[in-house]
């Protein structure tokens, strides 16, 4: 392992998953996996002990859940990233994972590459927001959501009109660089949209603002 590796937690109760994946991304390059724990509860030990940069999360655990270990996870650690691991695109406590602060998810059945490369985006700041199934997976569950608080949905009211428009691309599941494309605008423009849309909504990553987005009805589901 080298210095500039990716070091990655991998926490599931099944043991086959934990050495599959273990295997499968420590083939790829700049990636390591620094430890694994078989619940909640561990991973949040392994965590504090081992400082890795992203966290794959199961979700159905024994002991402690994968929502309330990501939800612990980040409250103690801002710059936290989780990824959630789940057998089924439509998983209804995936949503919930998300609002409690996961940066993405991968279906469980994914190649090593989309694997490998769902790590590196998600260790390199950005939510992993792909727009055919994470998007999807927010709006069907979104309306299984709490409804928003009032402050929250008052804070809308603090965005220029080009940052709800930057806001609602970003629930679209668009990146910077498409976003950027989409306006006619450089890309470190979108940047600074985002970080001032993160700012002022009190939000702590894109994933927590396409959620935002869904909740407050800037983006019609469908």
């Amino acid at each position: 392992m080298s210095d500039t590796d990716i070091r990655v937690l991998i926490v599931d109760d099944q043991m086959m998953v934990r050495e599959g994946f273990s295997v499968l991304l420590n083939a790829m390059p700049g990636i390591s996996v620094v430890g694994e724990a078989v619940d909640g509860r561990q991973a949040l030990a392994q965590v504090t002990a081992l400082r890795p940069d992203v966290v794959l999360m199961d979700i159905r655990m024994p002991e402690m859940n994968g929502i309330e270990a990501t939800r612990e996870i980040v409250a103690r650690d801002a710059e936290a990233k989780v990824l959630v691991l789940t057998t089924f695109d439509l998983d209804e406590y995936v949503y919930q994972a998300l609002r409690a602060g996961a940066s993405g998810f991968l279906l469980k059945d994914a190649s090593a590459r989309q694997l490998a490369d769902g790590v590196r985006v998600v260790a390199s700041g950005e939510a992993l927001l792909a727009p055919t199934v994470t998007r999807r997976l927010i709006t069907e569950f979104s309306k299984l959501a709490e409804a928003p608080r009032p402050p929250a949905l008052a804070r809308i009211g603090d965005l220029t009109e080009r940052e709800t428009e930057v806001l609602v691309l970003i629930a679209q599941g668009l990146s910077n660089a498409e976003i950027a494309s989409h306006l006619i605008v450089a890309e470190s423009t979108i940047k600074t949209h985002v970080s001032r849309i993160l700012v002022k909504l009190g939000l702590r990553d894109r994933t927590q603002a396409a959620v935002f987005a869904y909740e407050a009805r800037l983006v019609t589901p469908g």
